[in-house]
């Protein structure tokens, strides 16, 4: 009895179904352009989500005011006496230099003259004796006024501090009410994109499960790829954060189901690989696309197992590794041709598996 070759959906090495292929997909990048921009305007419609408030709109006015106006006060009290201790110390700097001159020109004085024994009551002695005892009177109230305005300043430090404090705990509490705030309108916006994305995402995964390899597969794929974009443009940029734990759970989940699609995919691949391999050559070839084996077989690759082969050895027929035919001889002119032609090159008598039974 002779078999004919079971025709199954596969890529062709037609030219012009390729073409049209190429431009199925071109029709699925537009279709899910399209529906990129559709949906963009939808969310945009959006109810507002509430806008993020500045610190300043959690402080406690009543309290916080007071405390930044005598702040604001004390700030400019410090700064005067600042100003005020700078020309003090000039001042100081000034009248020490005018005291050792005139101690100097008093002591090369006494030393220039004959003094007598009575030299302490001399009337000119006295006076510029008295003289340097103000000039020394001034350094010392100089001093003084210095020393009350370093207490002065080191007591607005002081109550700059209570007062930086108080503001300190006013604005730490601000920020825990803004924190929490924060994190509230960041979960009603994630809660507005899932509500819409959750829906786009369950349809394409109905259609990436059963209808991808449909007639209509150029607008199931193109709404595939536009709930992709809704899911990582629209939807995860907006996931709560929480110090990062929601973002790392969200991305462990994700991983985990491409992985676990990824792995069951290669296990179902190869049991059906080993369950092919243990079926007779002919029913193989029989359950065979014919677009799928000429492609294999231009890269070089077995048609039934798929690993490599090299296809100029005379005497290869058969596979090596999994037994397919590879190569038959023409019923009518006995030329050797490969098992999966339809018809042979050299005489083009249709091969048996395609004649009718």
């Amino acid at each position: 009895m002779k078999m004919k070759w079971q025709e199954r959906p596969s890529h062709s090495n037609r030219m012009p179904e390729r073409w049209f292929r190429r431009a199925l997909w071109l029709v699925a990048v537009v279709f899910a352009a399209f529906l990129i921009g559709l949906g963009g305007k939808i969310v945009g419609e959006l109810p507002t989500v509430s806008q993020y408030k500045e610190l300043h709109d959690y402080i406690d006015r009543n309290r916080f005011d007071p405390l930044e106006k005598e702040r604001e006060t004390l700030a400019k009290q410090q700064n005067a006496l600042t100003e005020a201790m700078e020309q003090a110390r000039l001042a100081l700097g000034k009248q020490q230099a005018q005291t050792r001159k005139e101690q100097e020109r008093f002591d090369n004085w006494l030393a220039a003259r004959a003094v007598t024994e009575q030299s302490s009551q001399n009337p000119e002695v006295i006076r510029q004796t008295r003289a340097l005892d103000e000039l020394k009177d001034k350094e010392q109230q100089l001093q003084q006024k210095i020393d009350a305005l370093n207490q002065q300043q080191l007591d607005g430090n002081q109550r700059l501090g209570r007062i930086q404090t108080q503001i300190d705990l006013l604005e730490q509490q601000a920020q825990e009410l803004k924190t929490a705030d924060d994190h509230r309108i960041e979960l009603k916006a994630f809660l507005y994109r899932l509500a819409l994305t959750l829906p786009l995402l369950a349809a394409a995964g109905y259609l990436f499960a059963k209808q991808r390899q449909s007639r209509w597969w150029p607008f199931v794929w193109g709404f595939i790829y536009f709930a992709l974009f809704a899911f990582f443009v629209e939807l995860v940029p907006y996931l709560p954060s929480y110090g990062g734990y929601v973002r790392y759970i969200v991305g462990i989940i994700i991983t985990v189901l491409v992985g676990r699609y990824a792995i069951t995919a290669m296990n179902r691949y190869l049991e059906r690989k080993k369950a092919e391999e243990a079926l007779p050559s002919n029913q193989r070839q029989q359950q065979m696309s014919y677009d799928a084996a000429q492609l294999r077989i231009s890269k070089s690759i077995c048609p039934g197992c798929e690993r490599q082969l090299n296809y100029q050895q005379p005497d290869m027929d058969y596979c090596p590794h999994c037994g397919i035919n590879l190569f038959d001889y023409c019923s009518h002119c006995k030329t050797r041709k490969s098992a999966f032609n339809r018809y042979c090159a050299c005489c083009g008598q249709a091969a048996e598996q395609h004649q009718a039974i």
